[in-house]
């Protein structure tokens, strides 16, 4: 409610005026209408007064909601900055926790391809020198070597036991004697030694092996006596992959 301060001093003028110009006519009743107007003035103030009052308080209730509401502002926000520190944290240290389990994956990864890198280098190249081995030991092929391989196979031969060297001979199935070279005039020696060798006369048969590089075996359906230099080699090779 508002209160107008200068229509209030008009009226307290123009009463003043009514007073002097009554107060020699109708004084009294004048100013029993004069104190009845006051009283209502004053009613008026009062209520004037406790309004104000009522909005004080009322704005004061006001400011202290804003106050709690913005309180309860900052205590929401400090509480979601928390929730989400502790979220990226969370986040974070599992993010750390599968790059460290990739990095590790891939650490064995590369060892293991790189030790299959090396295990197959080292076949590599040890099939290239037994290649290169098998190249030169074919040069060297010659009457000496194939008596001293012809004397192995005797040796070898000596060392089965007599019931696998009868077992061997008694077959009607034949025994190859397999050479890297055709034994040619060579042929009556060598089936004579075995001969001598088994205590009977085998059926032998004599095959040509190139691949054999330089040898003599002796091959059968269920027996096979390795006695070259491919056996050499192949011993060599599985030797060197079973170390790789």
């Amino acid at each position: 409610m508002t209160i107008d301060l200068w229509g209030i001093g008009l009226q307290a003028i123009n009463v003043l005026i009514l007073v002097w110009l009554l107060s020699r006519v109708l004084w009294r009743p004048v100013a029993g209408a004069i104190a009845a107007r006051q009283e209502k003035a004053r009613a008026v103030i009062d209520d004037a007064q406790a309004t104000q009052a009522n909005a004080d308080a009322a704005m004061a209730e006001v400011t202290k909601a804003r106050a709690d509401i913005g309180a309860e502002r900052t205590a929401a926000l400090d509480a979601a900055r928390a929730e989400a520190d502790t979220a990226a944290r969370a986040a974070l240290a599992e993010a750390r926790t599968k790059a460290e389990a990739i990095l590790a994956t891939a650490k064995s990864r590369i060892a293991h391809e790189t030790e299959a890198t090396r295990k197959a280098n080292a076949v590599h190249a040890a099939d290239l020198s037994l290649e290169i081995a098998a190249k030169l030991l074919g040069q060297l092929n010659s009457q000496m070597v194939q008596s001293a391989f012809l004397s192995q196979l005797i040796e070898a031969i000596s060392k089965l036991s007599a019931a696998d060297r009868a077992a061997l001979v008694s077959g009607l199935q034949h025994i190859d004697v397999v050479s890297a070279t055709d034994a040619g005039a060579d042929k009556d020696t060598i089936e004579k030694a075995i001969c001598d060798a088994f205590g009977s006369t085998p059926n032998l048969r004599f095959v040509t092996d190139p691949d054999l590089i330089a040898g003599l075996e002796l091959h059968s359906a269920h027996f096979t006596l390795r006695n070259s230099w491919q056996a050499d080699l192949a011993r060599i090779r599985k030797a060197v992959q079973d170390a790789a």
